[in-house]
């Protein structure tokens, strides 16, 4: 009996606790249908970094943001180029007024799970949950939210008066903490005092919102009544919460162009210094000089054929493709371009003649896909040292940029992605590189010692074929010419190519690739070397592509009993000889009844050099004699043809 009354309650306690459970169910449900694995909605006004209802919006300095930035009853003032749109009492202002008066109200009426002090910061870590805080509050020092692993956790704080950050105070997110889940409703104005770092959406009621040089907001500023005014401020919209992946539009289909680093549609392509590509090099429509074949990872096309004539046709299609494109983001001051301008990938417009100064970044905020095109209606110059920087995941293969005008890249610059001049002239100065492409419709191209690389996996032909060693030695009275190669995937033959002078080469041989080995070793014997040879290797694909070895000089063994080389060909009869005594000499050629026909005077040396004598314009049999200080050295016939 006692057990029984001490767990039986009384019918009249047993009322009182139902009502109690009744009233607290009725409270749950009068909960507006805010929780802690999702935020208040707001709307459009997610689209603005920067906003207020009524009031300006002001910037002083170079601020840097990526979002739209608008009044809905005000101007805005001071800007230079913004990654988003720039609105102005319109309909998107209009509608995103009406969102963030519908999240203020959601905010205002969820109760508060935790109270806090007025002061935040100084090293505190806070949990998820709803705060309330009253009176005068101030950010110093270090503030950490802790997610706790869970990277839905809302964070949202209820300020009951003005808010207030000291100088390099810092809000910290760990364990999946996001900005996009962090709220701070404020009834009062906000104020950020220099290099301040804050994460979260502000939402402030009837006042101002100021931000300082330095500061770094990660997330929005938006006031249902007040000016927003920045200084030097770097301000961007929070990733993650349902918020949409960044693609940027539809990568070009680059066809032909793909393979080519440098490249005119109409016109010449020069180069001066040193220069390395990867990548083919070529016009089609002038002729391609000065670049050095063992310098070039593809197939210098010296003067117009098939391949450079696909290239132009298809690089027209890129053109018109990009020129066509709608795009999303107007960059208002071309002439302030660069300056650590942060773009997301989007379709972006310059409707001027663009300066680019110091670097810009290219943000693809963790998508290796992206696609970023940039179009210009005018020229395009860098300052020197100009540099774009791809971060999170941005890939200089997705970056495109097509320019209505002369494109000029000043010296030591960093550029990345493929540049398209439009009916004018490219110029890549000294010491330029370029993760990418220089190509123009029509125009020339000039280049001084510069590396412009095909981005790696658009050209699936450029194989990593590389040249182990390539050696000549004598054997007895011929020259025994070996290679060895690695990476052998797509080659498809050898062209052995002989000089007596190392400038002007012929063919001597053609060889089949062991195409497919990891490494092959071939060799080749020259059965009629001159005295003096120079030596060559053309690698050619399957596809066309072409590579060179190194150059290599071999000097012919040489006895009492060898006579001296003659080659007859191009108005000249060629010699190669060498003197057992350096003199003063001279090449004198007869008829065959014994009539001298010409002469030549020579210096004679014990190295064996290369001598000429003007060809006869008859054809036949003549003779030839070699002549060391007036004495007879050589005798022979040769045949002219």
């Amino acid at each position: 009996m006692l057990c029984e009354n001490v767990f039986t309650l009384h019918p009249m306690l047993m009322k009182i606790k139902f009502l109690h459970f009744a009233v607290a169910a009725a409270t749950l449900l009068s909960i507006p249908t805010i929780n802690f694995a999702q935020g208040p909605n707001l709307g459009t006004a997610a689209n603005f970094v920067l906003f207020t209802t009524v009031g300006a919006v002001g910037n002083t300095g170079i601020s840097h943001l990526t979002g739209n930035v608008g009044s809905n009853s005000g101007s805005t003032t001071g800007f230079g180029n913004v990654n988003g749109v720039m609105h102005n009492n319109n309909g998107a202002t209009s509608q995103a007024a009406q969102d963030l008066l519908f999240a203020y109200n959601e905010i205002n009426g969820t109760p508060h799970t935790f109270s806090h002090a007025p002061l935040l910061g100084n090293g505190d870590t806070l949990i998820a949950g709803v705060y309330a805080i009253n009176g005068l509050t101030t950010l110093a020092g270090n503030l950490i939210l802790d997610a706790r692993g869970n990277s839905n956790a809302v964070f949202i704080f209820k300020i009951g008066a003005a808010f207030s950050t000291q100088a390099e105070s810092k809000v910290k997110l760990i364990n999946g903490a996001m900005a996009c889940n962090v709220y701070w409703k404020v009834e009062g104005m906000v104020g950020m005092a220099a290099g301040t770092s804050f994460k979260g959406n502000l939402i402030v009621n009837n006042a101002a919102i100021n931000m300082s040089t330095r500061d770094t907001l990660e997330g929005r500023a938006l006031s249902t009544t007040g000016a927003v005014n920045i200084t030097g401020t770097m301000a961007y919209t929070p990733v993650g919460c349902g918020s949409a992946l960044l693609k940027g539009p539809a990568a070009p289909n680059l066809a032909t162009t793909a393979c080519y680093a440098i490249f005119s549609g109409n016109g010449s392509v020069a180069n001066a210094g040193v220069s390395h590509a990867t990548g083919d090099i070529g016009s089609n429509v002038g002729l391609t000089t000065g670049f050095d074949p063992l310098l070039v990872k593809g197939q210098i096309h010296p003067i117009p054929d098939g391949s450079t004539s696909a290239c132009a046709a298809d690089l027209l299609n890129v053109y018109s493709y990009l020129n066509t494109l709608t795009d999303d983001i107007e960059l208002l001051y071309p002439a302030q371009f660069g300056h650590n301008l942060v773009l997301t990938p989007h379709t972006y417009v310059m409707k001027s003649a663009t300066s680019f100064t110091d670097t810009l970044y290219l943000n693809g905020q963790g998508n290796p896909d992206a696609v970023f095109v940039i179009k210009i209606t005018g020229a395009l110059g860098t300052s020197t040292n100009a540099k774009v920087i791809l971060t999170n995941g941005t890939q200089a293969k997705n970056v495109f940029w097509k320019v209505d005008g002369a494109i000029s890249i000043s010296d030591n610059s960093e550029m990345k992605g493929t540049f398209i001049a439009n009916n004018a002239a490219i110029d890549l100065k000294t010491g330029v590189i370029i993760d990418g492409r220089a190509l123009t419709t029509n125009g020339a191209l000039s280049t001084a010692a510069v590396t412009v690389t095909v981005p790696a996996g658009t050209c699936g032909t450029l194989m990593p074929l590389t040249w182990m060693h390539f050696r000549g030695n004598n054997v007895q009275e011929n020259v025994l010419l070996e290679w060895g190669i690695t990476n052998e995937v797509n080659n498809g033959f050898f062209k052995i190519e002989k000089s007596r002078d190392g400038k002007q080469f012929e063919t001597l041989a053609t060889i089949d690739a062991e195409t497919g080995k990891t490494q092959a070793n071939y060799s080749f014997t020259d059965l009629h070397p001159f005295i003096l040879n120079y030596y060559r290797i053309s690698q050619t694909d399957n596809d066309g592509r072409k590579s060179y070895s190194a150059t290599i000089q071999v000097k012919r063994n040489m006895n009492k009993s060898q006579k001296p080389v003659i080659n007859v060909q191009a108005g000249y009869i060629y010699v190669q000889t060498a003197a057992s005594t350096a003199g003063k000499g001279s090449l004198e050629l007869y008829s065959i009844e014994g009539r001298k026909v010409s002469s030549q005077k020579i210096v004679l040396t014990k190295e064996v050099s290369l001598y000429k004598i003007e060809k006869p314009a008859q054809t036949g049999t003549y003779l030839l004699q070699i002549l060391n200080n007036g004495v007879k050295m050589y005798a022979g016939k040769v045949m002219v043809f």
